[in-house]
């Protein structure tokens, strides 16, 4: 039984940390961040979406690093996918 502090497996719903990286315009990046929510909320977890050229100013590794592989999923603050959500990875890597 999923509840609003634990996810579909019984995991903590605090125990991981998903970040979307994405960039205005980019025709991949709404439909992953749609999905990555969706299957997010199974797991009572949030989405942190963050625009690499909007923390450039105040980050711009972010953007060096991720930018010419958009949208990048991070799971705990390691990339996890890129270019699309690996869905059936990230359902096995969130119910650990």
């Amino acid at each position: 039984m999923t509840d609003r502090h634990s996810g579909a497996a019984g995991t903590p719903a605090s125990a991981h940390e998903v970040t979307l990286l994405v960039r205005a315009g980019c025709g991949s990046c709404g439909p992953a961040r749609t999905l990555l929510e969706e299957l997010c909320t199974e797991y009572g977890l949030q989405v942190t979406c963050i625009d690499v050229d909007e923390a450039a100013a105040t980050d711009p590794e972010l953007r060096a690093e991720f930018g010419d592989r958009l949208p990048v999923v991070l799971l705990d603050g390691r990339e996890h996918s890129y270019w699309e959500v690996d869905e059936p990875r990230l359902r096995a890597d969130l119910a650990r």
